[in-house]
Parts: C-alpha cells; sequence; structure tokens
C-alpha cells in the first residue's frame, strides 16, 4: 500500500502536468485547494519533490511550482522510491533496498518466489506508467 503523502505526490504531479501548457508557476494552496490536500502536509512534500529534481520552485508573487521534467519521463516507480523508499513487500525481495530476513533461508524459502513474481509485475506496471499517462 502506498502512503498518503505518495499519493499526494501523485496528485501534485499530475495537476502541475495538466497545467503547465500555461506557462506559469502553480502555488501551493491552488493545488492544495483544487487536489484536497492539506496545504501544509502538500508544502512538505512539494519540497522533497523539488530535491529529488522532479519539481522547481520560485518565490514571490510570480512564484509557485513547475514541473522539472517532462512528464512521460517520470514514472510512478521512480517517484514511488523517492517519496517511500522501497517497492516490494519483502526486505528479502528488494533490488534496491535488500535485506536480509532473520528468521528464514532464503535458499529454502517458499514465500520468496512469490514476492518476487509480485515485485516483478509490480515493477513492469509501474515503470511502464508516467505521470503523462495517467493524465485523462
Amino acid at each position: 500500500m502506498i502512503s498518503k503523502k505518495c499519493k499526494y505526490a501523485i496528485k501534485a504531479l499530475l495537476y502541475l502536468a495538466d497545467h503547465q501548457e500555461e506557462e506559469r508557476s502553480i502555488f501551493s494552496s491552488e493545488i492544495a485547494e483544487q487536489e484536497l490536500i492539506p496545504k501544509k502536509f502538500l508544502e512538505t512534500i512539494l519540497r522533497e519533490l523539488r530535491n529529488f529534481q522532479f519539481v522547481q520552485s520560485k518565490r514571490g508573487k510570480t512564484g509557485g511550482y513547475k514541473l522539472l521534467k517532462d512528464p512521460k519521463e517520470i514514472n510512478l516507480a521512480d517517484l514511488m522510491r523517492a517519496v517511500d523508499g522501497p517497492i516490494a513487500m519483502l526486505p528479502c525481495v528488494s533490488l534496491n533496498y535488500y535485506a536480509n530476513c532473520e528468521e528464514c533461508d532464503e535458499k529454502i524459502c517458499q514465500i520468496k518466489p512469490v514476492f518476487e513474481e509480485v515485485r516483478d509485475q509490480t515493477l513492469k506496471i509501474l515503470n511502464s506508467t508516467s505521470i503523462d499517462s495517467m493524465r485523462q
């Protein structure tokens, strides 16, 4: 399950993508109001998205946020890892955040193969889904 933080990050990027043709920066308050996201929480999320180089920000009267990357280049796997960390459901099947399960022997584990398949199918979908492809 993704966190609310990740869900709101996706919604914010979708909103910015939908308005990028307007060639203006979008205030966090506008995104928060239109997407029903708590403003303070959204501001924290947008700062993180800026640090991960998904968006750029500008201060002042004409300030706000814009996408730094083309919406076609932002896939859900990269976004989810940036915001939430590992995508895999078990640490022993994670590609980027691998950790050994203390209580089992991976060589004979009957659980691991199933969750490797879940991971692979999930990544296939998330890697091929961009912010642009989610837009209506």
